[in-house]
């Protein structure tokens, strides 16, 4: 069996220590646990600032560490065991999440003051500690350990029932900018925006789409209908409805609502026909 490098850790010098037996390595290794502590990292194949990214981690996701060196951190995510490179500095020690911020995207003030210059922005998606909660001329805000604020309806608490409609949640990004490997409401690409959208209604997905491709079961086009994963070589798009695409692409270099048969007629020039559609699994919630 061929073990897929995006989601194995191994190399000649190195592997993850649950694949002792399935590769050859000079050392094996278990993963020590961290934490993002910067709003967006990308994640790189090789340890190189100058090299494209394969995806990007969120403020509070958590990783586990297999090896730290000049500078770099070689790491595997827990939330898609997407395996990659990072800067040493970007990585804190764990904490336990209470909130998740569920909206596009927000600001971390240096105190429950909206008036004061935030601190820096967070995606939807990113997981926080909140220790109090304040009001400030009625206006609400949750308190963060280092007595940062962010406004109380921009987070959901991790313990609280997420939304049922993963394809209103994907409708959120609409206009955000498209960005290859881009995994945030600052800049997403197609299948960032599969997966981030299903993380927030509590499904994981893969992060790519050719791993996309398999989830769920095959349908015809003529079976469509909202929620609907639409695949081409490279790209994948999900359903608003029967007729209506929503997707990230570098056509409009943003997430965008498309007529189907008319991205289809766009999309075939360069990536031929869809490769398939796929309807989810009905999601039961416990």
């Amino acid at each position: 069996m061929t073990l897929d490098r995006r989601l194995h850790a191994f190399r000649a010098d190195l592997a993850d220590e649950a694949l002792r037996g399935q590769v050859e390595a000079a050392r094996f290794v278990t993963g020590v646990p961290a934490q993002v502590g910067v709003p967006v990292v990308p994640l790189r194949p090789r340890p190189d600032a100058d090299c494209g990214i394969d995806t990007e981690l969120l403020l509070g996701e958590a990783v586990r560490v297999f090896e730290r060196a000049d500078g770099w951190a070689w790491v595997q995510s827990c939330e898609d065991g997407y395996v990659g490179y990072l800067p040493t500095d970007v990585l804190k020690e764990p904490e336990e999440a209470t909130h998740i911020i569920g909206v596009q995207r927000t600001f971390l003030y240096p105190g429950p003051e909206l008036r004061h210059p935030p601190v820096f922005s967070l995606s939807m998606g990113s997981r926080v500690r909140i220790v109090g909660a304040t009001e400030t001329r009625g206006t609400a805000y949750l308190i963060l350990p280092d007595g940062t604020a962010l406004i109380r309806s921009h987070c959901r608490p991790l313990a609280e029932a997420p939304p049922e409609d993963y394809v209103d949640v994907a409708a959120r990004f609409l206009e955000t900018p498209y960005l290859w490997g881009g995994r945030s409401g600052f800049g997403i690409d197609c299948s960032a925006l599969v997966q981030l959208s299903l993380m927030m209604v509590g499904q994981s997905a893969p992060r790519d789409s050719d791993m996309q491709a398999a989830i769920g079961t095959e349908i015809t086009r003529e079976e469509l209908r909202r929620g609907d994963l639409v695949f081409w070589k490279g790209h994948v798009g999900l359903m608003e409805d029967a007729e209506t695409l929503l997707h990230a692409n570098g056509h409009t270099m943003t997430v965008a609502r498309e007529n189907l048969d008319a991205a289809i007629e766009r999309i075939g020039w360069l990536y031929s026909r869809p490769t398939g559609f796929r309807r989810l699994a009905p999601f039961t919630r416990s």
